[in-house]
């Protein structure tokens, strides 16, 4: 009797691991440099001329890549 219940919480505990797993995956996306530089500005940790500054020089390296 024990070993049904050992089994059944193994095989909820794998069932969960898997839905979040593949939750995880779905949602998951790295931010762009252009994303991280606006959330500096949003949060004040940047000001506006700082933020033109950095702005204007990722869209230059964009721009340069093949």
């Amino acid at each position: 009797m024990i070993w049904w219940l050992f089994w059944i919480i193994v095989a909820v505990v794998c069932f969960g691991y898997l839905i979040n797993a593949s939750r995880g995956r779905k949602t998951y996306q790295r931010d762009t440099p252009l994303d991280i530089l606006k959330r500096r500005y949003a949060a004040g940790e940047i000001d506006t001329e700082e933020y033109n500054l950095r702005k204007r020089e990722l869209e230059r390296e964009d721009n340069l890549k093949p």
